[in-house]
């Protein structure tokens, strides 16, 4: 249930319902919006308590909420959020491109790939440190040694970096060295991962599990909100389906779903979503068409002699290529890419 406070209510009345709240054994989550001040209230609620609220000072209403998700719907926040990574803002109308290698191998490869990126529009870098991996003889990434190098990448470009975190015990060195924190759709419903993450303030990228419903996406998101962490934002990647053709299968109808039941952004990373380079651009324009708040595409110096997933990335030349459709898309809704990092 959320409470819905009076216009004229100040933080003496907001303050009391919240320890009540407490006494009562549940989390009250505070939102302030342009027109309502609310109280998520989450855990295990009981008949009485919706009138025990109603009767407390500055309190207007207090609404039940059918959804089993209570901190990413839009009951409780019915205003879009804005997510800050650095000085790139993702929400709020502009469309922001992550770019980069799946995966971290050398200094130079990073470096010269988030300069080719910046100079190409992208105002994210990304990078795998950690590589979760279907075989374990296939590359798993450099560790810490790659987290120095994307430092190294953003101390270069100015760009803020995103990389994955895969273990609960990996959180606190990965927060160290990057901006933004990514999910991966195989830990999507690793619960503890998600505590831990919830527990930092950095911003945190969610992707979709391969065979996750939007209920369970948002429940998921909902783990890392419960926690005080508000900075999260969701990432379509393709779900697997019947289909052998593609890699996965970009759900773009996930995107405007998303944003009528969440107040979260979205992006879309077309790369993971089909598997196939060639179809990166179209799903990408799709992607935009569709309102999603932002791309994230993998990009390589060398896609034939990558470490990880070649197929997927775009050269430096079809990545500006894209950029250039994108940016042309967006403009034809109103809407335009966001500016990355000054010139450095």
């Amino acid at each position: 249930m959320i409470v819905v406070m009076n216009a004229d209510s100040g933080d003496k009345e907001i303050a009391r319902v919240i320890s009540r709240l407490e006494e009562k054994g549940l989390q009250g989550h505070l939102s302030r919006g342009m027109e309502r001040t609310v109280i998520g209230v989450v855990g295990q609620t009981f008949p009485e308590l919706r009138d025990m609220l109603e009767l407390m000072p500055g309190v207007e209403e207090v609404i039940p909420i059918s959804k089993p998700y209570k901190l990413s719907g839009r009951e409780f926040q019915p205003q879009d959020s804005r997510i800050k990574v650095g000085e790139v803002t993702i929400g709020g109308g502009d469309l922001v491109v992550i770019a980069g290698p799946c995966a971290v191998e050398t200094e130079r490869q990073v470096v010269d790939t988030a300069q080719a990126v910046k100079a190409a529009g992208a105002s994210i870098f990304r990078g795998g440190a950690f590589k979760p991996s279907t075989s374990p003889y296939h590359f798993r990434g450099l560790g810490e040694e790659g987290l120095k190098i994307l430092a190294q990448a953003r101390e270069e470009t100015g760009l803020p970096i995103i990389t994955e975190v895969l273990t609960p015990q990996d959180v606190e060195l990965v927060a160290r060295y990057t901006d933004m924190l990514q999910v991966g759709a195989r830990n999507m419903q690793n619960f503890v991962l998600l505590d831990e993450v919830g527990k930092t303030r950095k911003p945190v990228l969610l992707k979709r599990g391969m065979s996750a419903t939007i209920q369970e996406w948002l429940l998921s998101a909902e783990y890392i909100l419960s926690q005080g962490n508000r900075q999260v934002v969701l990432c379509e990647r393709g779900i697997r389906t019947f289909e052998t053709y593609t890699r996965n299968t970009m759900d773009i109808s996930a995107i405007p779903i998303i944003e009528k039941l969440s107040h979260l952004p979205v992006i879309a990373d077309p790369s993971h979503g089909t598997g196939k380079w060639y179809l990166v651009t179209p799903l990408a324009l799709a992607a935009v068409a569709a309102g999603a708040d932002g791309l994230m595409i993998e990009v390589h110096p060398t896609p034939d002699f990558a470490l990880k997933d070649g197929v997927q990335s775009l050269t430096f030349e079809n990545f500006e290529q894209l950029m250039s459709q994108v940016s042309a898309l967006a403009s034809s809704v109103g809407r335009r890419i966001a500016t990355g990092a000054a010139k450095m």
